[in-house]
């Protein structure tokens, strides 16, 4: 409702604002960021109201917008396509994944244990092979690209959610939330990876090239020489280069280095034929407090901290966009919800293979595998990926299949909560009884 009487009021003032051809060109996009993050704040606040996390609340305020034509209102549809908030959105992409990487460091990657290896790797081979299945089976005339990229948009698990849920529960200090949190760091090292060998693939042959273990090969080993090799590097770099930034007295530029270094790296990233976000990913991976400890001795806030607020702002562009470009209308052909219900099954069913990777007695094996389940932003950010991919001039993930992924999104995450606080429950009751 709130978000239809917003959408009411800006619609026809960015109309009007268009048709006097008078005022910055910019108004628009403005009056669009406006509609945007108003959306996306009370969206928010309605998930959270619900116990869901908020970025379920801003997917689903995206998906209002982008259906409001279905009620006879089209004023909105230009979102779908325009440039500039597209630009934004990906930025917003690159953010995201620079504060996810800021949250974690090598060090507590190294320490997190076989366990978590083992329940990250199980978790991204077995939704990663029934995916590649789901899309074999109901998507017999697409091709074997989107077969792979659809298991590819099943491997990763949400951090955040994963945390944000683990934290409500009071559960985050246990032995079963250190190995999902984890096991979900590295899931999202080795889902990354996949991703840069899908996108790599896809690219060869967009020109021609053809379907080769040669070629994975190669692409495998690219993304992994750029990932690791980023991380050593930078790991030997970055504390020097900090040093030296932290002898210049303009303010500001701890935080203007540290966006330059994700910068660099997401660019270099593109460069060898990588998508961006794997190194805005290693980039915030790399960086610790203890890198810029200079600037923190004289009062300046964390680099986490003073990326938040940039973070905030666009960061939730995205996840409106990626709501606003789910077409309601394509549920209505054939097989799209079945895609939709089957895909959400296979997602939950794969990360279950987790428990198997849980080495030592005593653990709750049940709860590690649906702390897995939340696919969240990472999830939205492969599909948003399939878009923009194309063989021939065809997109690899069409619109019905992004929309079916964004339902997969959507219902994975809103059943974590609940299952594993009826899990944990569980474990609680059977070690009384015992």
């Amino acid at each position: 409702m709130v978000v239809g009487l917003v959408a009411a009021w800006a619609v026809p003032t960015f109309a009007a604002a268009e048709g006097s051809g008078q005022g910055d060109p910019i108004a628009g996009l403005i009056l669009s960021l406006a509609l945007i993050l108003v959306t996306a704040k009370v969206s928010g606040h309605f998930a959270v109201v619900a116990r869901q996390p908020p970025v379920l609340g801003e997917l689903v305020g995206g998906v209002i917008l982008g259906n409001l034509a279905l009620g006879g209102f089209a004023g909105l549809e230009y979102l779908k396509t325009d440039t500039a908030i597209d630009m934004l959105a990906r930025l917003g992409v690159i953010l995201l994944l620079f504060q996810v990487g800021l949250e974690s460091t090598v060090t507590q990657m190294l320490k997190v244990g076989l366990s978590s290896f083992m329940v990250a790797t199980l978790g991204v081979v077995g939704p990663f092979v029934l995916g590649w299945g789901v899309g074999a089976w109901l998507l017999p005339g697409e091709s074997i690209y989107a077969h792979i990229f659809l298991g590819a948009t099943l491997t990763a698990t949400s951090v955040g959610i994963t945390a944000r849920v683990l934290k409500d529960l009071g559960r985050s200090q246990s032995d079963e939330a250190r190995i999902i949190l984890g096991a979900a760091v590295i899931d999202d090292v080795q889902g990354l990876v996949i991703l840069a060998v899908v996108s790599g693939i896809i690219a060869a042959a967009n020109q021609g090239a053809s379907l080769s273990y040669g070629a994975i090969a190669v692409v495998l080993v690219k993304a992994s020489l750029f990932l690791f090799g980023s991380l050593a590097l930078g790991v030997y770099l970055s504390p020097r280069l900090f040093a030296l930034a932290s002898k210049l007295e303009a303010s500001g530029v701890l935080l203007a280095v540290g966006l330059a270094f994700c910068f660099v790296l997401a660019w270099l990233a593109d460069e060898i034929g990588l998508a961006p976000i794997v190194g805005a990913f290693a980039a915030g991976l790399v960086l610790e407090d203890l890198h810029y400890k200079d600037f923190v001795d004289r009062g300046e806030h964390t680099l986490e901290h003073l990326v938040e607020p940039i973070a905030s702002f666009l960061v939730p562009i995205f996840f409106v966009i990626m709501g606003v470009r789910t077409d309601l209308r394509v549920f209505g052909q054939p097989g799209v919800m079945g895609l939709a219900v089957t895909l959400t099954f296979a997602a939950i069913l794969g990360k279950q293979l987790c428990a198997l990777g849980v080495l030592g007695k005593g653990f709750d094996r049940l709860s590690i595998g649906i702390g897995m389940i939340p696919r969240g932003e990472v999830g939205l950010i492969f599909a948003n990926m399939g878009l923009t991919l194309a063989i021939a001039g065809t997109p690899v993930v069409d619109q019905s299949v992004f929309s079916a992924v964004v339902v997969m999104v959507i219902a994975t995450t809103v059943i974590t909560p609940p299952a594993l606080k009826w899990s944990f429950a569980r474990s609680s009751r059977r070690n009384t009884a015992t």
